[in-house]
């Protein structure tokens, strides 16, 4: 999702980041607030602990209170309007999430998100972005760069990597250690429908620089390629995902939420 944190982070221009993932050495990673004792997020299986700063809780709250308005109503009571402005957590932010899915399409559903986008940004700004950045190797890889401290809030620590778009070998992929984002959700349909699908086409077709997501649902990591454009979602190997019927809340036979893949 096309969100900003404004943390205090320490920035490096495109030429000096690593080439390549490595396993050791100094390498640009925003840890994102993570309470873990390892500064990594946890294990599979367990919930990586986050102590989120004031503008991890701002982003949180904005984003959340855009979508609020697309939410079926929340069980017993409305959760999320009873929390003040400033109190909501990113289990508020998933909760909302889940809550826009129901009743919708698949389609439907990207179509929230991207509204949602578009609501946060000022007049005209996909064509500036366009003039800013044109679909050039360097608007790719200076985008790779800014998205490392920016969306950490969203999916938690990042990296950027080498990766080859083309042919041409380029600083353009952003290495996701483990979505927060899925991670928190535990849901296929969300990580496709409400993050993946709408991101890209919201680069790629507002901003006019191709992106392509690539989740990994062995470890809940993901690979973002700037300059690559997406392949059709009926050849995207996500189409074909099955859901997480152990870890997703909203797993059952009769759920018109959790999986609309094929909708």
């Amino acid at each position: 999702m096309v969100v900003l944190s404004f943390q205090a982070v320490q920035f490096m221009p495109p030429q000096h980041l690593p080439l390549h993932r490595p396993s050791t050495g100094n390498v640009m990673v925003i840890r994102c607030g993570i309470a873990e004792p390892s500064g990594e997020p946890a294990p599979l299986g367990q919930k990586t602990r986050y102590n989120d700063g004031f503008f991890d809780r701002a982003f949180m709250t904005l984003f959340a209170r855009k979508m609020e308005k697309f939410a079926a109503s929340a069980k017993a009571g409305t959760e999320t309007k009873k929390k003040g402005w400033w109190n909501l957590d990113y289990e508020s932010f998933v909760d909302v999430s889940k809550r826009v899915m129901q009743g919708r399409s698949r389609m439907q559903q990207q179509q929230v998100v991207r509204e949602v986008l578009l609501s946060m940004l000022p007049p005209g700004a996909p064509a500036q972005f366009r003039k800013l950045f044109p679909p050039t190797k360097w608007a790719a890889e200076f985008n790779a760069a800014l998205t490392v401290p920016f969306f950490d809030w969203l999916v938690g620590p990042s990296e950027v990597i080498e990766v080859e778009v083309n042919g041409v070998k380029q600083r353009s992929g952003v290495h996701i250690k483990k979505c927060r984002y899925l991670e928190n959700s535990g849901c296929v349909g969300m990580c496709v429908n409400m993050c993946k699908i709408p991101t890209q086409d919201f680069f790629t077709n507002e901003f006019g620089l191709p992106l392509t997501m690539i989740p990994n649902f062995e470890d809940m990591s993901c690979d973002m390629v700037y300059g690559q454009v997406p392949p059709p979602f009926e050849e995207d190997p996500v189409s074909k995902q099955p859901c997480f019927s152990d870890i997703c809340s909203m797993a059952n036979p009769n759920s018109d939420v959790c999986h609309k893949l094929q909708a």
